[in-house]
């Protein structure tokens, strides 16, 4: 019999995801309940099988990958709590979010109420193509039930930690490449109102060519903008104890909800300022 696996929801992250698993043989089931037809057409073209009685979904699974955007996390392991803990069969919850250790345990404890297994994920890197680095890293004690994710053709590391690890690998990951973006499209904009876009472009290529490229990604980050908000949020969760860094945090947060805003024109405003930077960082 196949490896039957539930994927919560089929977004870009999700809907890659089951795809790979289910071109290397898996039977993937998911909810399209409240998704958009976008979600739809995604599952409906990697083969899903779409379950929409969250009962009969757990049922039928070995692995219940929680794969939304990072504000959504608790909220899914609370609805699925009830399911678990009727469910007869069990599977591993495993929560691949991009939120903070804190929150990872805080849905751990929710699941273990229900008397099931629990796994702390995190996920670095773009949703699995062909040719991509993308890897699923894994703590807790449930983690090395999740081996046949490996098997299946997903990059699988186990960490031998607790849950909250891979989480906090994560959060410093993520805390990096899109403080990073945050930093370069703040500058950006700076260099605009100042008119001096020109001359730091050709700063940064006598003295610091490397970050060009990076650089010349930033509209990229125009539709993901919204989901980078709450996730800022978490990255400053994670810093709890660090007044500076956590405000640092919660500020590209604010911008980036800022960003998103714009994101419906991105012909106009600040996104066409950053964009206009990124062509002129571009090789």
């Amino acid at each position: 019999m196949p490896e039957t696996i539930a994927i919560i929801a089929p977004g870009e992250m999700g809907g890659a995801t089951g795809r790979r698993l289910r071109e290397h043989g898996a039977r993937i089931l998911t909810s399209l309940a409240g998704r958009s037809p976008a979600s739809a057409a995604r599952a409906a073209r990697a083969g899903f099988v779409v379950i929409d009685d969250p009962a009969l979904m757990v049922e039928e699974s070995a692995l219940l990958l929680s794969i939304v955007p990072p504000g959504e996390a608790l909220d899914v392991a609370e609805r699925f709590a009830p399911v678990l803990a009727a469910a007869r069969r069990k599977p591993v919850f495993v929560d691949c979010n991009a939120v903070s250790p804190a929150t990872a345990r805080r849905i751990g404890t929710v699941i273990a109420a229900a008397r099931c297994r629990f796994a702390d994920a995190g996920i670095i890197g773009p949703p699995p193509s062909p040719g991509a680095r993308t890897v699923f890293y894994a703590s807790g004690e449930a983690a090395p039930d999740l081996a046949p994710l490996g098997a299946l053709g997903l990059d699988l590391r186990v960490l031998a930690a607790p849950v909250g690890a891979a989480s906090a690998l994560k959060m410093s990951y993520a805390g990096l490449t899109k403080g990073i973006s945050a930093l370069g499209s703040a500058m950006a904009l700076g260099a605009a109102r100042d008119g001096t876009t020109d001359a730091l472009i050709a700063e940064l290529r006598d003295s610091q060519p490397h970050l060009l490229p990076y650089l010349a990604r930033l509209p990229t980050l125009f539709p993901k903008a919204y989901r980078w908000v709450a996730e800022m949020e978490e990255i400053a969760d994670f810093l709890a104890g660090d007044a500076a860094a956590q405000e640092l945090y919660r500020a590209m947060a604010r911008l980036y909800q800022r960003l998103a805003a714009g994101a419906a024109a991105p012909e106009a405003g600040e996104l066409a300022a950053i964009a206009a930077f990124a062509g002129k960082a571009a090789p």
